[in-house]
């Protein structure tokens, strides 16, 4: 991942940018499964890339659940101690691509996919 990061360092202003244009106001939609597997197959470093756009996926949900459970409402997954890290992102999306296949639709948005493997790997046991 390392490695990765320095090839994005380059492209930070525009990274940077993307970034104000959402807070902005500019909406922008959800990637697709079949935008992912896209930018993996025909980007130069699109398996890089999709490893980020993944790991920001998992922590947007988990930010996402933290922030309800903060507000009082019943989480759709707990973490509970246990483990998981950014690392973890890519395994736990192809993991839940490949046990619910028939479940999920290539346009379908990666979100959906993350949340449902979080959801089946992290269930609420209190």
């Amino acid at each position: 991942m390392q490695r990765a990061a320095v090839l994005l360092l380059p492209r930070l202003p525009a990274l940077l940018l993307a970034l104000a244009a959402g807070a902005v106001g500019v909406s922008a939609q959800a990637m697709s499964i079949r935008e992912l597997r896209t930018l993996e197959a025909n980007e130069k470093d699109g398996k890089a890339y999709a490893s980020y756009y993944l790991v920001g996926v998992l922590e947007g949900l988990r930010e996402g659940v933290e922030s309800s459970q903060r507000n009082g409402q019943v989480p759709p997954f707990c973490i509970e101690g246990r483990r998981l890290e950014p690392s973890m992102a890519r395994s736990l999306y192809q993991t839940e691509l490949s046990r619910n296949a028939d479940s999920y639709e290539a346009d379908m948005p990666v979100q959906l996919v993350m949340a449902g493997a979080l959801r089946n790997s992290y269930r609420c046991t209190r």
